[in-house]
């Protein structure tokens, strides 16, 4: 039992520490675009295809 005074701590510090990171990337703004990678894939713009 007495471990659980060691894993409670460590798991908030660590759960924190994630959260803290997901705040980090919405406030940098990474996730504006969620479906612009699904679109430029079904794109022949960038296609390095050989050509027949």
């Amino acid at each position: 039992m007495n471990v659980l005074a060691y894993l409670i701590p460590i798991s908030l510090f660590l759960g924190g520490i994630g959260l803290v990171g997901f705040l980090y990337t919405l406030k940098t703004r990474q996730y504006d675009d969620p479906e612009g990678d699904s679109r430029r894939i079904l794109s022949d713009r960038w296609d390095d295809a050989p050509k027949p």
